[in-house]
């Protein structure tokens, strides 16, 4: 079996990158929903303080409407178009960072997880939505579509990684786990 050009050989020091995909929020509704907030807050900012004319008719203050730019304007439509999701597959396991909420990538170990299938689900009615969320299947790390790779670990836990490639996802998990580095069951 071969995917990015690699064997189905993992070694125990071997770390090289079998599956990578990064995943921004990138649907319509959404950067419809940003777009909206930002001219809104832009709007009422260049209104009251630019031009003079009070914005609404029980106006804040301008230092209050700074305060808005500066957290509703900017920074917030700056953290809802940097937050994605990346998932690698190594040799050692699964590799997860829901930027900004990780600071750094986390591993799931090739062995804590029994077994693995692509599954199609419903973002609100199996888990709540997008984004790191709890739900009735488990917990998610998704972005946008509704598909991903279902584990199965001991105590019925269960961790759903949405994916818009999630059959080379899959793929890439047999082959980690079918290697000669591991006792895998699957």
């Amino acid at each position: 079996m071969q995917l990015n050009g690699r064997t189905d050989e993992c070694s125990t020091t071997d770390n090289q990158v079998l599956f990578r995909e990064v995943q921004y929020f990138r649907q319509p509704w959404y950067l419809l929903a940003v777009l909206v907030i930002i001219a809104v807050v832009w709007y009422a900012f260049i209104s009251q303080v630019v031009l003079g004319i009070a914005f609404g008719d029980n106006p804040g203050s301008d230092g209050l409407l700074w305060f808005i730019l500066i957290l509703a304007g900017i920074l917030f439509p700056l953290f809802l178009l940097t937050s994605h999701l990346t998932v690698e597959v190594r040799c050692d396991g699964i590799w997860l960072r829901f930027f900004p909420f990780h600071r750094r990538m986390w591993v799931i170990k090739k062995d804590d997880f029994y077994q693995h299938e692509v599954i199609i689900y419903r973002a609100y009615k199996d888990f709540g939505g997008w984004g790191i969320r709890y739900g009735a299947l488990g917990t998610a790390y998704n972005v946008s579509g509704s598909r991903g790779v279902m584990l199965h670990f001991p105590r019925n836990k269960r961790i759903m990684i949405g994916s818009q490639r999630p059959e080379e996802l899959d793929l890439s998990l047999r082959l980690i786990r079918s290697s000669n580095t591991t006792g895998g069951r699957d």
